[in-house]
């Protein structure tokens, strides 16, 4: 009887913010039994691609899977993945096009690369039987502004998501979907999953969730937010809809401003990347993430944008739909949180901050471990 499984492994993505594309070019992914194990040692089994094949990571949102490939492993649990990325020796190999640009700027990456994106998890591979892995590369995140080079930056933001296909799907009106719509998955206000919504249709599914309940936020451009609380996700097959293709979520119009400072690292670091939120709670509601900006890798300036001025429109999910939205309680309209973190610092949060009538500058942090 055979002691071998089958490991197979694909790539998927949240939406990224300001760019047109993310491209990486995934050369293999590797897998080891220990969650400790370094690059040169023992018990590394490869999955090498016949090619070194670039992904546009915005390609991979509602759910698409890129697949990567697969091979036969002993069974047992594994507890290390890697996945490999070209280096970036000729420049083209990874790169991003900010939005409005036709053209390809190369993306640094760390050395990191040549070893492989570290994600540890419980990988349970069985004699006989194929165990899809699922890998989600969060380029919103991932990419960081390089102000003093005036170039782009790698920091993977890389996680292991559940193979089986269940989520929250619904559709947004057709209406909003020049404003570059985003729907995010959210627990304790952070972002859990987010995805744009199919162009044409405003269709969209956030996939592979953990069972559980999600706050579910949407935003566009130049329109105030509209938010549901506690979506429940029963199981790891189960799909919820927050709407139909006949009554989708029709997004209010609004005027947006803008929340901009800095985030200064101390000790400064070139490998961290700073992040910033800003946030509102709702009266006996959830605390949600309206939008967030990663900070410049060198200046650590960031510049939040597009927040909406009004408050968000707010509904609790129900079974029965359409869902009735209806202003917000308890959130007083153009004020937000703002948070800003950074791995290995200690997080701060400033309350109070209002676009109501003006944007806000000078909005700064600074963090220490």
């Amino acid at each position: 009887m055979s002691t071998l499984g089958t490991i197979s492994v694909a790539l998927t993505d949240a939406p990224a913010c300001g760019f047109d594309a993310v491209n990486v070019t995934v050369t293999k992914v590797r897998v080891n039994k220990s969650a400790s194990a370094g690059e040169l040692d023992a018990g590394w089994t490869d999955i090498t691609l016949a090619a070194p094949k670039k992904i546009n990571l915005l390609n991979l949102t509602n759910g698409v899977l890129e697949t990567l490939g697969q091979t036969s492993l002993e069974a047992g649990q594994y507890n290390q993945l890697r996945l490999v990325l070209d280096s970036n020796a000729n420049g083209a190999a990874n790169t991003v096009v900010p939005t409005g640009s036709t053209t390809e700027k190369p993306l640094e990456t760390p050395s990191a690369v040549q070893s492989g994106l570290k994600l540890v998890g419980a990988i349970n591979v069985e004699a006989g039987q194929k165990t899809d892995v699922v890998i989600d590369f969060d380029a919103c995140k991932s990419v960081v502004t390089r102000g003093g080079k005036g170039t782009y930056a790698l920091k993977p933001v890389v996680k292991m998501l559940p193979a089986a296909v269940n989520g929250i799907q619904g559709f947004v009106a057709t209406a909003a979907l020049a404003g570059n719509v985003t729907v995010s998955a959210q627990q304790d206000g952070a972002i859990v999953s987010a995805t744009t919504p199919n162009p044409t249709t405003g269709e969209f599914f956030l996939s592979r969730l953990a069972p559980g309940n999600y706050d579910v936020v949407i935003t566009a451009d130049n329109s105030a937010a509209s938010v549901v609380a506690n979506v429940p996700v029963a199981s790891t097959s189960s799909t919820v809809a927050l709407s139909t293709a006949a009554a989708p979520i029709a997004l209010a119009a609004g005027t947006t401003g803008s929340i901009a400072g800095t985030v200064t690292l101390t000790p400064r670091s070139t490998l961290d990347a700073a992040y910033v939120a800003a946030k509102q709670s709702f009266a006996a509601g959830p605390t949600v993430t309206i939008r967030y900006q990663g900070a410049d890798l060198d200046s650590g300036a960031y510049t939040i944008a597009n927040l909406p001025v009004a408050a968000p429109q707010y509904a609790t999910y129900s079974a029965t739909l359409p869902l009735v939205f209806a202003a917000s309680t308890g959130v007083t309209a153009g004020t937000y949180r703002v948070d800003a973190s950074a791995t290995g610092y200690t997080a701060k949060s400033l309350d109070g901050v209002s676009i109501a009538t003006a944007n806000q500058t000078g909005v700064d942090f600074t963090l220490t471990p």
